[in-house]
């Protein structure tokens, strides 16, 4: 189960673009108390419920307000015979520039337990990430990291790619992504694909879909094996995520969303 996890969390940093402009975007697109829900399904198996949460109220890092969002990934019914998911990741994003000062994971998956906080230094393009001990409270291990720039977490990215102006972009145009998790910078195409009209639990959307170029593994099936459908209107909010394993496929599907910015 714990590629579940990795295929969701996977996805989400495939959104931290930072290639459309250094200035400060405008957001239009979220705000506090947004609650997203999603449906996990291989197949006729529901998987796991995933959630991304954007806190009620405004949250101070750095004497600055902030986002904080979290994402929250749950094995359910018949899946947890295989293991048990239970995963957080989070970030404090600031209002006005749209970047993480602050990311974390607490990871419980089977017996297997992470618990890291990353925090990050976008003008002097440092990141210092600090490892916990299995109970969450006992620092294990703190590093500091070089960033190419500002950058974006796991979790951030998407949030920052729903500020940008996708009606500009043409089929085949890519998006080029700056992320940084797990120790590691990512530099990843996304590659826009056009438009789709999709029935989902929350209604028929038309959609933006989008593809990343991932670097071969043994998890996906194709160079292109992830489609994202994002809703072409203010919210430009996720609704279905296809993931194409070597066998079968994985399907994110919307079931509700709350609390959006735009009605």
């Amino acid at each position: 189960m714990r590629k579940l996890s990795g295929i969701f969390f996977l996805i989400l940093i495939l959104w931290s673009s930072n290639s459309f402009s250094q200035q400060y975007p405008l957001n239009e697109a979220f705000t506090f108390g947004e609650e997203l829900n999603f449906e996990v399904s291989y197949g006729w198996l529901n998987l796991a419920d995933a959630k991304l949460q954007i806190n009620r109220r405004s949250q101070t890092q750095n004497n600055r307000p902030h986002y904080k969002i979290d994402v929250y990934g749950k094995t359910k019914g018949a899946a947890t015979i295989f293991g048990r998911v239970n995963d957080n990741w989070g970030t404090y994003l600031d209002t006005n520039t749209i970047q993480p000062s602050v990311s974390y994971r607490h990871i419980e998956e089977g017996k297997y337990r992470k618990h890291e906080k990353v925090y990050f230094d976008q003008a002097n393009n440092k990141a210092l990430v600090e490892l916990y001990e299995k109970d969450n409270r006992t620092l294990k291990s703190v590093k500091e990291y070089d960033l190419p720039g500002t950058v974006q977490d796991l979790v951030s990215g998407f949030y920052y790619l729903r500020t940008l102006d996708l009606r500009k972009l043409k089929p085949g145009e890519t998006i080029l992504i700056k992320g940084f998790f797990d120790k590691e910078i990512y530099n990843i195409k996304l590659i826009y694909e056009g438009t789709e009209k999709l029935e989902t639990e929350i209604g028929e959307k038309e959609t933006y879909i989008f593809s990343p170029q991932l670097p071969k593994n043994k998890l996906f099936r194709g160079e292109y094996p992830v489609k994202v459908w994002v809703t072409k209107d203010q919210n430009k909010i996720p609704v279905k995520i296809k993931a194409n394993l070597f066998l079968g496929s994985l399907n994110f599907d919307i079931i509700n969303a709350k609390g959006l910015r735009n009605n």
